[in-house]
């Protein structure tokens, strides 16, 4: 059995996360077509935010000890309805998808967090779209509501984020 770890990212692990992100973000590119800036980079703008705001955390997702992914939780709302926390980016690296380490974090994360979430999802990536309509309905017990092609949040590529609603 693996061992997995959802671990605080540190301020001076903060490249580390920055590394990560711009793997996700590479990966994300196809759906919401954003292009690399003037150094070849995504260079993820909220990042060092997590440090200098409050209700910002970040995680590093490790399995047997090694890093596998990240996630990273704020309070800003996705959509007009009020919320205390938006899960507002989420990766697991390829080796360790589909062994069920990406749903242990998602329950990992809201056990830590108690009150309303909100959760933004490109609805052309489809993987994500069946992890997160699986896990969310699992966490929830189905008690979540979910808005396709929510109009008021859009990804660069102009697609309509699918938002989902629910509480821990």
């Amino acid at each position: 059995m693996m061992q997995r770890e959802l671990v605080p990212v540190q301020a001076e692990q903060k490249e580390i996360l920055r590394n990560l992100l711009e793997k996700y973000m590479y990966e994300f590119s196809q759906y919401d077509l954003c292009d690399v800036n003037a150094l070849g980079l995504y260079d993820y703008p909220y990042l060092d935010y997590y440090w200098t705001e409050k209700n910002r955390w970040a995680f590093f997702i490790k399995a047997d000890g090694k890093l596998a992914g990240f996630v990273m939780v704020n309070d800003f709302a996705e959509a007009d309805e009020p919320t205390d926390y938006s899960l507002s980016e989420f990766f697991i690296l390829h080796k360790y998808r589909r062994c069920g380490l990406g749903r242990w974090a998602v329950k990992e994360v809201l056990s830590r967090f108690h009150g309303r979430w909100q959760l933004r999802r490109h609805p052309h990536n489809l993987p994500s779209v069946y992890f997160w309509d699986r896990v969310i309905a699992e966490c929830t017990g189905g008690n979540f509501r979910l808005e396709q092609g929510y109009e008021k949040a859009l990804y660069p590529d102009g697609t309509a984020s699918d938002i989902f609603f629910f509480e821990t």
